[in-house]
């Protein structure tokens, strides 16, 4: 079945008000390979640069 308009729109608006969105900038180059590296642990680059925050914060807190 295909992806309707309707639901790309519904998807749209729910992902406008669940998520912030934040633009990462990095050298040409390495959104590839970043995109790689998470591929190769099984991951989506989004999920790999969430998990990589949420550790960096936490060892902050932890004072590490």
């Amino acid at each position: 079945m295909a992806y309707s308009e309707a639901q790309k729109e519904a998807t749209a608006r729910y992902n406008k008000k669940a998520y912030d969105r934040i633009d990462l900038i990095v050298p040409k180059g390495k959104r590839q390979a970043i995109a790689d590296y998470a591929k190769s642990k099984g991951v989506s680059t989004n999920k790999f640069i969430n998990e990589a925050i949420d550790r960096a914060m936490k060892e902050k807190e932890d004072g590490l």
